[in-house]
């Protein structure tokens, strides 16, 4: 059994921004991560960038792109907070504090390279060359690394989280508030399973991407905060409002995300015969917001039969791409691709979601003492449709208050109860490996096939009726089975599965991400 004054699960630029946080005001903050790196996360292959401020640039400015791209849905006090706290926290956290070595204009002058990205009205970005999400984690890691009171966990993977009516052994405590007292968390090495107490919890447990079968996001994005919380009763929120990113790498090595950054510098989308044909979607053509990106590639490419859309750069000068975008011109020279020379073959795979667990303007969520911040969170910023660069924004600055207020919380409390809970049991059946590849296929093709760019009643019926019944064969094996990663990975694949499609059938407006054909 472990205690702890603030358990926080994930470490991307959320969690490491309330783990930080926390740590400033003098309590012990348990940070853990399922994968062997603590730089493994969601914000390490981030390319594009931050917000930051832009030339003749404010707050309702930026607010006001915020919510154009958001398709009328974003929460408004939450844009409020993003749009005035966010630039300020950039400068004090990641310049001031962190010294974030973002690019400038030239070597000679301390003035920010800021670029333009999508449905922007400004260029307002802050970058590091194409590797943003890479130098910030970087700084964090390090900063973190020399706090006494941040204790790092890596290799443990998160099982459920704990709370009163589902764990404690009283009886009685049923009768209390949906309370949140820490998680089950397994040992990867060991296959020990420890009980993990804490005060608050904050899950920044990052996005869900690979529940589809394209996807930019890493192999550990498979829902498991959404999962969790859902099971902890947590509300969870516009689930179907996820969102593709419009240019990935076409290559049968797998998909590698072509940041908007590109489109944002003068990249144009292209037909192989050389028609932008974007203009006929949008007025903005290759800089409309992304949703639209994506559904006209999508249709672009059903109606001309092409398998991808090409995206070219290559009218810059080459030592200026390879200085600006050095991360993309080495993967895709590694795969015979010269993007100085010719253009880059892209199509949409799933990036963010938008939705995921409900919380106010301090994390918080409707179980007590459970937060959420980052893209496993829903503040309502998003909307609809996130706008270009605001992810790393909103877990900066979701991630420090939530970090700061549960932190305070705890020094202020008299105490926290935490009641007698059963021993973990052990089961012992043997997991085959090739039961867990193939589910996570039924699982990713059919969120791909009947619940991706373009939804109708009858794709999403014929979904729910496989995942239902998957959700169901995969409960009962692993209630049986010895617990691993893998396994607990799936569970919390079906269920996230579920969460974003029971969204989608019951949503029958076409709105931002969520686009339905009928």
């Amino acid at each position: 059994m472990t205690k702890t004054d603030i358990l926080v699960i994930g470490s991307g630029i959320a969690g490491c921004a309330a783990a930080r946080a926390a740590a400033k005001k003098g309590v012990d903050v348990l940070l853990m991560t399922r994968d062997s790196s603590l730089e493994e996360s969601n914000t390490f292959y981030a390319q594009g960038g931050i917000i930051f401020r832009g030339d003749n640039d404010a707050p309702h400015k930026l607010a006001a792109d915020i919510i154009a791209a958001g398709a009328g849905l974003c929460y408004e006090p939450a844009v409020r907070v993003l749009s005035e706290e966010g630039p300020r926290c950039v400068q004090e956290v990641l310049i001031d504090e962190l010294q974030v070595p973002f690019d400038v204009v030239d070597e000679s002058s301390d003035e920010y390279d800021l670029t333009a990205e999508a449905a922007h009205s400004v260029r307002r970005i802050l970058h590091y060359k194409d590797v943003t999400g890479r130098a910030i984690e970087t700084a964090f890691l390090q900063a973190l690394a020399k706090n006494p009171h941040i204790h790092i966990l890596t290799n443990a993977t998160a099982i459920d989280l704990l709370t009163l009516s589902h764990h404690s052994l009283n009886p009685l405590d049923t009768y209390e508030p949906p309370t949140c007292i820490g998680a089950h968390v397994l040992i990867n090495e060991t296959g020990v399973v420890d009980t993990v107490f804490a005060k608050e919890t904050i899950l920044a447990s990052g996005g869900l991407g690979r529940v589809f079968l394209h996807t930019t996001n890493p192999p550990g994005s498979r829902g498991d905060g959404i999962a969790m919380a859902y099971r902890a009763g947590a509300r969870c929120i516009n689930m179907q409002y996820v969102q593709f990113h419009p240019t990935t790498l076409f290559h049968p090595s797998g998909r590698f995300l072509i940041s908007e950054s590109l489109r944002g510098e003068g990249a144009r989308l292209m037909s192989p015969r050389g028609e932008e044909f974007m203009k006929r979607f949008h007025p903005n053509g290759s800089m409309a917001p992304r949703d639209v990106v994506a559904r006209g590639i999508h249709q672009w490419m059903i109606e001309s039969g092409e398998p991808y859309a090409l995206l070219d750069i290559s009218h810059k000068s080459p030592d200026w791409i390879r200085t600006r975008f050095p991360g993309i011109y080495e993967k895709c020279k590694s795969l015979g691709i010269d993007i100085t020379r010719e253009p880059i073959p892209v199509v949409p795979a799933a990036h963010y979601s938008c939705g995921g667990v409900s919380v106010d303007a301090l994390g918080r969520s409707n179980v007590a003492r459970l937060r959420a911040v980052g893209e496993v969170a829903c503040t309502g910023v998003h909307g609809a449709n996130r706008l270009a660069s605001t992810s790393l924004l909103e877990g900066l600055v979701w991630g420090t208050r939530a970090g700061s207020d549960a932190a305070e919380g705890t020094l202020k409390s008299g105490g926290h109860y935490f009641p007698e809970i059963a021993p973990w049991v052990y089961e012992r059946e043997t997991v085959d490996p090739a039961l867990i590849a193939q589910d996570w296929l039924t699982i990713q093709q059919t969120m791909w096939n009947y619940v991706g760019l373009v939804r109708t009643t009858k794709r999403l019926d014929r979904a729910h009726e496989i995942l239902r019944e998957l959700h169901l064969e995969i409960e009962r094996f692993y209630d049986k089975a010895a617990i691993s990663d893998s396994l607990i990975g799936l569970r919390n694949g079906v269920q996230t599965a579920l969460a974003i499609l029971l969204a989608a059938m019951e949503c029958r407006e076409s709105r931002g991400c969520h686009y339905r054909s009928d």
